[in-house]
């Protein structure tokens, strides 16, 4: 994970979560596993390939001062059924205030993305943590965000800055 990767798509990884399970045949393949299996016990992976969510990266491009591409859980799926959906509302909320940014998901699970950004409540949860991480009160009837929907840079059609 860094500000530095080999991906020619991207500019940086960002991994608030690391870890999966298979859900089809092409998962033999991920390389996340193999770099996983390989540091095994070390600090950046303690318990292997098993899902880990990591709080203390929340942060991470909040501290990237000129604009990059950043694949996101490109050592995971943020949608695997492990991960909390208040961790996926943390880590949306981490791109919809770091509009510089554009943050790029990649998921096998396209059914549970559907489902939460379509849901009832959670675009408002996104919101909340959104104004908490910017250390703004969140509104009482939070506005609802879909990061991955909208252009970039836009809620609703408008700019928010």
């Amino acid at each position: 994970m860094g500000d530095r990767t080999g991906i020619a798509w991207c500019d940086a990884t960002w991994n608030p979560v690391t870890g999966c399970d298979p859900v089809s045949e092409a998962c033999d393949h991920f390389y996340a596993k193999a770099v996983a299996t390989r540091f095994a016990g070390t600090p950046a992976y303690p318990r292997g390939f098993e899902v880990m969510c990591w709080p203390d990266r929340l942060t991470i491009p909040y501290r990237w001062a000129r604009p990059r591409r950043v694949f996101v859980c490109s050592m995971s799926d943020l949608f695997h059924p492990e991960v909390p959906d208040g961790f996926i509302a943390q880590v949306l909320a981490v791109a919809v205030n770091n509009p510089r940014h554009t943050f790029m998901l990649l998921t096998k699970r396209p059914a549970r993305m559907r489902s939460l950004l379509g849901g009832d409540g959670f675009g408002a949860l996104v919101a909340a943590w959104a104004c908490l991480q910017a250390g703004a009160r969140p509104r009482r009837r939070p506005r609802t965000v879909a990061p991955t929907l909208a252009p970039r840079n836009t809620i609703h059609g408008r700019n928010p800055r």
